[in-house]
């Protein structure tokens, strides 16, 4: 039977799924040379190198993601994460912006581009950014949860309650649609 890319991807993450990483790394390179231009299996790669710890093997992974398929957002936001969990600010914020440029309506680059700024100790800019990305999506519970954060950093007590009651409301949402 012959290999194919579908199925060495779905066996990676079927071995990811059960913390059988080696051999979900290797079933993902084994992909790579049916098809090394597969900007998913790129992307599947660096999920798995993150997932056990190799950051620089993610963002290497991320990066080719990136590169074969830059309107991609999801790629954008994993590198640019990586980036920041490896030290590299700036170079995360240079992808978040970036992104921006291309869609001003992802949340989810706002929410990174917030934490990049809060890590920045820049509560102000990260406050923008949360609040951009919950106006973009308000049930958006990372987001709020980052944005009532900023907000008690800053001494905004109103604005941490609003969030605060928000998230309660998305939590009770939940709950409801689970019954």
């Amino acid at each position: 039977m012959k290999e194919s890319v579908e199925t060495l991807n779905n066996n990676a993450l079927h071995l990811a799924e059960k913390g059988s990483y080696d051999e979900a790394i290797e079933c993902l390179k084994r992909a790579l040379t049916l098809d090394p231009l597969n900007h998913l299996i790129w992307f599947n790669l660096g999920v798995t190198f993150r997932d056990c710890g190799m950051m620089k093997e993610a963002a290497d992974s991320f990066a080719k993601a990136h590169d074969i398929d830059e309107d991609e957002e999801s790629y954008t936001d994993a590198l640019a994460i990586t980036r920041m969990n490896m030290g590299n600010i700036d170079e995360a914020m240079q992808l978040c912006a970036e992104a921006l440029t291309r869609n001003e309506m992802n949340a989810r680059i706002w929410n990174t581009f917030g934490v990049l700024y809060f890590n920045k100790n820049e509560m102000d800019l990260a406050a923008e950014a949360f609040e951009k990305a919950v106006m973009i999506n308000p049930y958006y519970y990372d987001a709020l949860y980052n944005l009532r954060d900023t907000y008690e950093e800053m001494g905004n007590k109103d604005g941490m309650n609003l969030c605060i009651k928000q998230m309660k409301l998305i939590k009770q949402n939940k709950g409801a649609s689970n019954a």
